[in-house]
């Protein structure tokens, strides 16, 4: 399995654990999978990392406001599109 494979694995089963309530494991699992992330986001180019960027701002705020429905939808689709479009890993 390739580290892009397993990055939107992580993200999509991230998502389906807020979406069952499980916020505080969910929440763990996605500042690991962020701080995964991170890295290959500093090599990416720099659109990629603006997205990425742009895309942290909602999710962070989906947590702060606790609306776990919004940050799966992030998660499951926004970043799994932002890491097929943007990571070539």
């Amino acid at each position: 399995m390739s580290a892009l494979e397993s990055f939107v694995i992580d993200a999509q089963h991230c998502a389906a654990l807020f979406r069952l309530g499980r916020d505080v494991e969910a929440g763990l699992a996605m500042i690991e999978l962020i701080g995964a992330l991170q890295p290959s986001f500093d090599l990416a180019l720099p659109a990629a990392q603006q997205q990425w960027v742009r895309l942290l701002g909602p999710m962070l705020e989906c947590q702060e406001s606790l609306n776990w429905l919004a940050l799966a939808d992030y998660l499951e689709y926004e970043l799994v599109q932002l890491l097929t479009d943007s990571l070539s890993i």
